[in-house]
């Protein structure tokens, strides 16, 4: 018991320390969680990334590969050709600067601003009006995705006015009064809480035959919606 008061008052002492450094501006922040830290596309990832990679440097004529979303030994040598071609850092992964010379966008959620929750309040009562709380935050998760997905626009109004990309924004419900529900789950969603698992499409069956639509992968029924991937 001794020797684990010496270490919680040694760790207190450490983090106390460490904030005063910070406070004074001798460092400029505590060591960072892996979740502050950006990961790149690179030899064992997979997914919407790594197909944008792919179908671009095939383009080029430098992967003659399936575009399967997944990252291999032939993906790694395309990107280093890439790479070599464009005179940078030859490291096979698909960093910044190499995304940006392909032309790859990757958008960031944005901050919690009083227009963009209104914004996101607006889309999320217009779409989902009588669903309950949980699947109201799921509709912004899939913004949120989106925006941060290669194949979709990198911000928050170019999702919502992306043309025809949601059917509320043609039958009037976009412009009808927000429900109060709806500026709580635009808040939980832009702060990271996706009850989706990562979905970037939904849909409800009663209402749709959209035959692309039902053909993707249904992650989640959430109310009347089927997301999926």
């Amino acid at each position: 018991m001794q020797s684990f008061r010496k270490i919680n008052i040694f760790y207190k002492l450490f983090i106390g320390t460490a904030a005063l450094f910070v406070a004074a501006g001798i460092i400029t922040s505590l060591p960072r969680t892996a979740s502050d830290i950006k990961v790149y596309s690179a030899k064992g990832s997979q997914g919407a990334e790594v197909e944008a990679v792919q179908q671009t440097l095939k383009e080029r004529g430098l992967f003659d590969g399936e575009v399967t979303g997944y990252f291999g030994s032939a993906t790694e040598q395309a990107v280093l050709d890439f790479q070599r071609q464009q005179g940078l850092e030859q490291t096979g992964v698909a960093d910044e600067a190499t995304l940006q010379l392909l032309g790859i966008t990757i958008g960031e959620i944005p901050p919690a601003t009083e227009a963009n929750i209104n914004l996101l309040a607006r889309i999320i009562s217009a779409e989902g009006r009588g669903e309950p709380y949980i699947g109201q935050v799921a509709i912004g998760a899939v913004i949120m995705n989106r925006i941060e997905h290669p194949s979709f626009p990198d911000t928050l109004a170019g999702i919502i006015y992306e043309n025809g990309a949601f059917t509320a924004l043609v039958d009037g419900q976009f412009n009808e009064p927000i429900a109060d529900s709806a500026y709580a789950a635009a808040k939980d969603a832009l702060s990271g809480w996706d009850p989706t698992g990562g979905c970037i499409y939904y849909y409800n069956p009663n209402k749709t035959d959209n035959e692309f639509m039902q053909g993707r992968t249904v992650q989640k029924v959430i109310g009347q919606h089927y997301f999926c991937v």
